[in-house]
């Protein structure tokens, strides 16, 4: 078992930093314990239908890239946390998976980024509907404690998150705040 916030990581949402009470564990033996606790999806799936039942509250999902989202839809009430991982800057896999979770498949337990959480990629993750994020690197933990999330002040797609048209053209739209 290895601590959800490891030395140097924290805990951020749109409300600022708070105290993580996810575990990241490796297998379902965590759960014979009190608290929170992040499975792998393969330990998350052998899961009794029971276990997964009674636990939802003290369960979430890690999904690496590679994994299909498709493994958990009919199991989404079943849990109330999914983590989807950002192992590297250039995979964008996860960002597809956490738009999918809010817009398709109507998820409303808390979307988490864990890896690699850029300073560009923090605008982006919030638009599609991650609301917690594991954050270690350093120039985005100084710009999150000076309260600044940076992004663009004009998109062209629309995103999970609604907002208000720009002027003159439908397609633009001004980013809230």
């Amino acid at each position: 078992m290895t601590e959800s916030t490891t030395s140097g990581t924290r805990l951020w949402t749109p409300k600022g930093f708070r105290e993580d009470d996810w575990v990241h564990a490796e297998g379902a033996e965590a759960l014979a314990g009190n608290g929170r606790f992040i499975l792998p999806l393969q330990a998350f799936l052998v899961l009794d239908d029971d276990v997964r039942k009674s636990a939802k509250e003290r369960i979430g999902v890690l999904l690496q890239p590679g994994d299909e989202l498709d493994k958990i839809v009919g199991l989404l009430d079943q849990l109330s946390l999914v983590a989807l991982a950002f192992p590297a800057f250039n995979d964008g896999r996860s960002f597809s998976k956490g738009e999918l979770l809010r817009s398709r498949h109507n998820f409303k337990g808390a979307v988490r980024a864990t890896g690699q959480v850029l300073v560009d990629q923090l605008p982006h993750m919030l638009r599609l509907g991650f609301d917690e994020f594991e954050v270690s690197n350093p120039v985005l933990l100084k710009r999150l404690e000076e309260g600044r999330t940076g992004g663009l002040p004009v998109y062209y797609q629309p995103a999970v998150e609604p907002e208000a048209k720009g002027p003159k053209y439908s397609w633009r739209r001004k980013r809230p705040g």
